[in-house]
């Protein structure tokens, strides 16, 4: 199967060393193959008061902008400098096609600050050429029970004719000043690529819903053993859900889902605490849908004969834009999010799991989805083979900013880098 690849060749970053890492080994981060033999924060104890209040210097073409995610029009910009600039496929076939409503539920968590959403602009034009963006978030390493508050940073872009100017370092040291400036030290963060160090690294892994339409756009490819009929059926999917119970969830289920996943989390090493009201955002859409179901991200609960919530699922929505194809020009992709259920010690749990997991897939068929992602994270592995994912061809690292911890296991064998069946990985936090 093709995927869109957010890594390098694996060859290539075994070659690199830290000394090629310019920016990162001057950064608070455990080098490349640091042996870790304790827990805790790289840098000195700082405080907000010996941090600058001005800005980083640019070069003289450029001037710092805070964008405001509420201005339709700031907020169409940082669209179209990432439809045009960020993420995508090796051949250039596939683009996200982010919406404002994805913008404003992944930028406007609880908590988090305009001053956040860092924008760089060409100063004769207005042009904006870079951002990036942070958030709040609480950061727990079970192993140690340590609580950390964080950022998480995301949407790292930089124009394409922009590349050499150096921009990602002076943006993420710009970001770093302002995080630090509201006494937060610490970030959690995601790359495709090795970077200076790896707390654990998982593998995309893809469910085709719609193995037909992957076809015809090159996403997924016809085996030579196989015919397109006998793949279409092998995908099929039942048209109801089997879960009793199985129900969207509603704000009245709130308190058991907060409850449920608390106690479920505590299974991984590497997990986000979150406050209810920071649960509901992340599960219902947040509070600018002013109630109506959110369009981003989809989340089902199952409520029991008694009236007890036993075990939910979410996922959210991103499509992508299919460049040059004359059959299709979107592809609607689901990407699993967080999940939970009361059966983690129960002798059905892999089976609970893996009907859970097939009734989202059934599920995600009415928002349109043709092909559903999902993560070697949390306890995927325990489903992804029996709900038939193929492994994809793209990595995701994961890493903590001025602070070291033990290597946490992300679901994959570290040398073949294949899915490590029936075992709970490490990482339990999901970000988008």
């Amino acid at each position: 199967m093709r995927l869109l690849s957010l890594g390098q060749e694996l060859n290539d970053i075994q070659k690199k060393q830290m000394k090629d890492y310019k920016f990162w080994r001057t950064q608070p981060v455990p080098s490349l193959d640091e042996k870790i033999d304790s827990e805790g924060q790289i840098d000195t104890v700082k405080r907000p008061l010996d941090i600058p209040d001005e800005p980083l210097p640019l070069l003289k073409d450029f001037e710092w902008s805070s964008i405001d995610i509420e201005n339709p029009l700031e907020l169409q910009e940082v669209y179209q400098l990432l439809y045009d600039n960020y993420v995508e496929d090796q051949d250039s076939t596939f683009r996200f096609k982010y919406s404002q409503e994805f913008f404003k539920w992944s930028l406007q968590a609880p908590g988090s600050n305009k001053d956040w959403h860092v924008g760089v602009r060409v100063k004769d034009t207005g042009k904006l050429v870079a951002f990036i963006a942070a958030i709040p978030i609480t950061v727990k390493l079970n192993k140690s029970q340590k609580v950390i508050k964080s950022v998480e940073i995301n949407f790292l872009c930089i124009h394409k004719k922009l590349r050499s100017k150096r921009l990602t370092p002076v943006l993420i040291k710009e970001i770093t000043r302002r995080v630090n400036k509201r006494d937060i030290w610490y970030a959690l963060y995601t790359a495709g690529i090795v970077l200076p160090s790896p707390v654990a690294t998982c593998r995309y892994t893809h469910r085709p819903i719609n193995w037909s339409k992957l076809n015809d756009v090159g996403f997924s490819h016809l085996p030579p053993d196989q015919t397109k009929a006998e793949m279409v059926a092998y995908y099929a999917l039942p048209n109801a859900t089997k879960t009793s119970g199985l129900r969207p969830m509603k704000m009245e289920d709130l308190d058991e889902v907060f409850d449920l996943l608390n106690q479920y989390q505590s299974k991984f090493e590497l997990v986000q605490v979150f406050t209810k009201h920071e649960l509901q955002h992340w599960l219902l859409g947040g509070e600018s849908n002013n109630g109506k179901p959110s369009n981003v991200v989809k989340t089902y609960v199952v409520e029991n004969d008694d009236g007890k919530i036993t075990d939910f699922f979410s996922y959210y929505l991103l499509p992508f834009t299919v460049l040059e194809n004359p059959q299709h020009n979107e592809l609607g992709i689901a990407y699993l999010f967080y999940y939970a259920t009361d059966s983690a010690d129960k002798p059905n749990y892999k089976q609970r799991l893996t009907s859970l997991m097939n009734d989202a897939l059934i599920t995600s068929k009415q928002f349109n989805v043709d092909v559903f992602n999902c993560l070697t994270s949390q306890d995927n592995s325990y489903f992804i083979k029996d709900a038939k994912f193929g492994n994809g061809d793209g990595f995701l690292n994961y890493y903590l900013f001025n602070y070291k911890t033990w290597p946490v296991h992300g679901g994959i064998d570290p040398k073949t880098k294949e899915v490590v069946e029936d075992t709970t990985s490490g990482v339990g936090v999901v970000l988008l």
